[in-house]
């Protein structure tokens, strides 16, 4: 019988101290600062069967809440330089770009998806495609 995960939402000074660590942890791991999750969990004080039990069900609230992945398709005109002014849109607006896909040109046009997180508090997503419409060789935007 599978059940489906619920998330609730918890004060967190009323959360055992465990919980704190497994994130910190996570954090080591993903930034790189430990190399195993046995140095991150010594690092942290935290036992490694714990940091197991908890790794994929402890996050922070904003992680699941505020983060969105998309995914926009772009025909961009063959110019030195639209690339770069494309995603220095995406810089402004907060979006941390995670792939980029650029075929090459054919009659003048390069088709470019770029995937991309974006904070919903800090990235209006209407205002970041107006931007890239604005873009003298973006011949067209879209979201996929």
């Amino acid at each position: 019988m599978d059940m489906e995960p619920q998330l609730i939402l918890v004060d967190a000074s009323v959360l055992p101290g465990v919980f704190f660590k497994v994130l910190e942890a996570k954090k080591l791991l993903s930034k790189g600062i430990a190399k195993s999750s046995t140095e991150a969990c010594r690092m942290v004080d935290v036992s490694r069967s714990a940091f197991y039990k908890y790794k994929d069900c402890v996050f922070l609230y904003e992680e699941k809440t505020t983060k969105k992945t998309i995914t926009l398709y772009l025909r961009l005109s063959d110019e030195p330089g639209m690339l770069s002014s494309v995603l220095s849109v995406f810089h402004r607006h907060h979006a941390n770009v995670l792939t980029v896909n650029q075929n090459l040109p054919v009659d003048g046009v390069a088709d470019v998806t770029i995937t991309t997180r974006v904070n919903e508090k800090k990235t209006n997503l209407t205002e970041l495609r107006q931007d890239l419409r604005k873009i003298s060789g973006v011949v067209e935007s879209k979201q996929i």
